[in-house]
């Protein structure tokens, strides 16, 4: 597939998706997440993608919000349709494939830009990149998922201080404070980022989405519920291939060769 704003490519089960505006720091625009909704909804039934990459061409992850693509009429701008119609359908998207996502943040994120990164499964960093809250600094507040993620990964008080400050935040401390999941030198950072996107394309991925739903209700079920909810998906994990083929490998003392079914 080809895109105005994306680049999209599918090779050894990893789907790699490139914001392509460099010359405006991959800021988004309203080509740029329509391209990215229909980019992912591709990704999602796909059979031969069994992991995704979302990364920035250039020097930028994504700037957030192209403040510079303003209506054409001049009007006010409509902010809640934006999300409701642009942004907030792309985090679902993300939050609900069954597919693990891994975003590759090569470069500053900020704003919205920020939140796409944080709604991916795993953040690897450059350690030459920063992350930027930047909604402050327009006199808006934490948008596209911002407010969900930042309380859950930082804690209350370090959410507020940072969502308010609008200090930039470095790869090192984004590591300590569990934003991200690694970071890695600028030249090492294309070859991490591979390494683990293969071994996820590699691995059991109906499991891998089964964990990913799991987890995210348990952020606000009870503990019965849970334990429910692992019965019925421990059943559903055991009638898969991959788990006979996992069982076999095991007892053969091999490497399972997954599927992904």
């Amino acid at each position: 597939m080809t895109f105005e704003t994306l680049l999209f490519d599918i090779s050894d089960g990893i789907c790699t998706i490139t914001l392509n505006r460099p010359e405006s720091y991959n800021a988004a625009n309203e080509q740029l997440t329509t391209d990215l909704q229909a980019a992912l909804g591709h990704a999602r039934e796909n059979d031969d993608v069994r992991c995704i990459v979302l990364t920035g061409a250039g020097k930028a992850f994504c700037s957030g919000q192209d403040l510079k693509d303003a209506p054409k009429s001049g009007d006010k701008r409509d902010l809640r349709d934006s999300l409701n119609r642009r942004y907030n359908p792309i985090v679902r998207a993300m939050q609900d494939m069954p597919k693990p996502i891994i975003c590759g943040i090569n470069g500053v994120a900020a704003g919205a830009g920020l939140s796409l990164a944080l709604a991916a499964d795993l953040r690897i960093m450059s350690s030459a990149a920063k992350l930027v809250e930047a909604f402050i600094g327009i006199a808006l507040i934490p948008d596209s998922g911002a407010t969900f993620f930042y309380p859950r990964m930082m804690g209350y008080s370090k959410a507020f201080e940072f969502a308010t400050l609008n200090n930039p935040i470095t790869a090192e401390q984004a590591l300590s404070m569990g934003l991200v999941n690694s970071v890695a030198h600028p030249k090492a950072f294309p070859t991490a980022l591979r390494k683990l996107a293969l071994q996820y394309a590699q691995g059991p991925t109906q499991s891998y989405g089964f964990v990913k739903q799991l987890l995210q209700k348990g952020l606000t079920a009870s503990l019965d519920e849970m334990l429910e909810l692992e019965a019925e998906y421990q059943q559903r994990a055991g009638d898969s291939a991959d788990y006979r083929e996992g069982v076999a490998a095991f007892i053969e003392k091999r490497k399972p060769q997954f599927t992904g079914k």
